[in-house]
């Protein structure tokens, strides 16, 4: 069995005439945390999209576990046991917390539904406190964590994450990364992170990549990359962390 676990060669993906990824290279091995760090606009979730085939890239292969994934449907990719949790979070709003739950359950683990339920309340104990409550009216943290769990009810051999940190308050992120960190080390879950907030994304991370203008421009550990001028000047808000 290979290392790798996710593989992105050469990938092109285009909304309509308009190129928004240029021959990506992506890797992801089990059980690693890497980011994909860049500015707004970069192409960072366009690539998590075209993971989960939707677009599908037009030229290059992703390759999952072993298997070309490229041109395979979206509802099936997700049945190969890769889960997302979206930018903007996308819960259901007018569901419970609870029920949000149940719709992210796999249909082929319902006999683990009320363990796995019982892992995301420990993970995340706001969640428990608020199982009856309406989706719409929790925090954007609380709908993070649950966006989060909801994703993990899938049992997912990977959990792409995208900008979990987006529009919440320094205390919510470090619990947001806290988790993260927990499934890595504690349960092996291999993350894959699209993340503006580099600083954070880079001290989480075994590996990492820097997106630009659709390409990916350069990659090293997270430790390199935190250290490196450039991406200091440019992600770190000119290296004052």
């Amino acid at each position: 069995m290979s290392d790798t676990l996710l593989s992105v060669q050469g990938v092109e993906t285009y909304y309509g005439n308009i190129r928004a990824l240029a021959g990506v290279n992506v890797e992801v091995k089990r059980g690693e945390i890497v980011s994909l760090i860049g500015a707004n606009g970069a192409g960072k979730s366009t690539l998590m999209m075209t993971i989960c085939g939707s677009p599908q890239a037009r030229t290059g292969t992703v390759t999952f576990d072993g298997e070309d994934i490229t041109r395979v449907p979206t509802h099936l990719i997700a049945r190969r046991r890769i889960a997302q949790s979206p930018e903007g979070r996308r819960i259901f709003p007018r569901m419970t917390v609870y029920e949000n739950l149940q719709m992210g359950a796999s249909l082929d683990n319902l006999k683990f539904f009320n363990e796995d339920v019982e892992k995301i309340f420990t993970l995340f104990p706001r969640l428990k406190e608020r199982q009856a409550q309406r989706g719409g009216t929790l925090s954007g943290g609380e709908q993070q964590m649950l966006s989060i769990g909801r994703a993990l009810m899938a049992r997912p051999k990977l959990l792409l994450l995208d900008e979990p940190s987006l529009g919440l308050a320094p205390l919510i992120i470090k619990q947001i990364f806290d988790a993260i960190k927990v499934l890595n080390q504690e349960q092996g879950l291999t993350v894959f992170l699209v993340e503006q907030n580099a600083f954070a994304a880079l001290k989480l991370s075994n590996r990492a990549y820097v997106m630009v203008n659709g390409q990916v421009t350069m990659s090293g550990s997270g430790k390199e990359l935190l250290a490196n001028p450039e991406v200091r000047a440019a992600y770190l808000e000119g290296g004052r962390h």
